[in-house]
């Protein structure tokens, strides 16, 4: 017996070139029409410890190449929803041109990409890279009207300037806070030794930012977690991998114990795709070396693949 979709390539997903969930690739940026726009951003020349998230991309693509198997999208049997359907064009940009040792140029040319995304109309997702990444990507929505950040992560990143350094993966939560069109910030995982002095965290506060602990998060639950993100505001999302729990996600230059697990990060953001809309996604920081078994670089790719299906389902269930 066959079925409608068994014709032409079986098109396995260990087959073929890894684009991301092994959508189209689109180079040329001046003719993107998607609903949304992957980009890499496999810069890691921000670290402060172990590099390595050059090579995030790259993984968390080959990764993703597991749930491509979506001939008529992903079926949920818990929401009974189909996610990721053919009404939902997915292209991936390829990445930013990275020049080794130069921030400012490397930086820039994320920026373009993001920018690229947005005049399209489509969502961008970036891959990065180090937690720099994020600046360039919040730069390029100058012209997109006030956003919300939610940051989910290990540590506050709200370091303003360190031995001349602002543009480093400790800066990018600072650099966002100054920024006039960013109306606020949800920092969600907080936890442990952090690369931010107690001075940053008083800023932060100061500067509008609301701050939860993993345990802080669990003891409110998903739902009135997501319900702190001011109603009506438009969100972008700045992902983390080390907000997971090392013990799940090893793959990342600054592991931090007492993590996040997969579910808890995902229910939040299936809230707030149901009660905000979401204007851009990035995440970052996998560093595929320090996990020969691959577990991260999958978990950043399923997180990513569920959370734009929760995006989309809920702008077609909206309007």
């Amino acid at each position: 017996m066959t079925h409608g979709y068994d014709t032409g390539r079986l098109n396995l997903p260990f087959t073929g070139i890894c684009t991301f969930a092994k959508k189209p690739f689109e180079p040329d940026w001046n003719r993107l029409d998607a609903d949304a726009a992957i980009l890499g951003a496999p810069f890691d020349g921000g670290t402060q410890w172990r590099p390595g998230a050059r090579f995030g991309p790259r993984a968390v693509r080959e990764a993703s190449t597991l749930f491509s198997f979506g001939h008529s999208g992903a079926y949920d049997h818990e929401d009974d929803a189909t996610y990721l359907g053919p009404d939902v064009q997915i292209v991936d940009m390829g990445d930013a041109d990275i020049i080794h040792t130069d921030t400012q140029q490397s930086h820039d040319n994320i920026e373009t990409g993001v920018r690229a995304a947005l005049n399209a109309a489509a969502l961008p997702v970036v891959i990065g890279g180090d937690h720099s990444v994020n600046i360039p990507c919040l730069r390029a929505f100058d012209d997109q009207g006030d956003i919300h950040i939610l940051q989910i992560d290990a540590h506050l990143d709200f370091v303003d300037e360190r031995h001349g350094v602002r543009h480093g993966h400790g800066n990018p939560m600072r650099r966002a806070a100054e920024r006039p069109y960013v109306s606020g910030l949800t920092q969600l995982g907080i936890r442990n030794v952090s690369s931010t002095a107690k001075e940053g965290y008083d800023d932060a506060r100061g500067m509008g930012s609301d701050i939860l602990s993993v345990r802080q998060v669990r003891k409110l639950g998903p739902r009135a977690t997501a319900a702190r993100v001011p109603k009506g505001a438009r969100v972008y999302v700045t992902l983390d991998i080390d907000a997971f729990c090392p013990s799940i996600a090893p793959g990342t230059g600054t592991p931090s114990h007492g993590g996040f697990l997969y579910y808890e990060v995902l229910e939040i953001l299936q809230e707030i795709a149901r009660q905000n809309e979401v204007v851009g996604l990035d995440l970052v920081e996998v560093a595929p070396a320090y996990d020969p078994a691959g577990v991260t670089s999958i978990l950043a790719a399923q997180v990513l693949m569920n959370t734009l299906g929760f995006i989309f389902h809920a702008r077609a269930a909206g309007g």
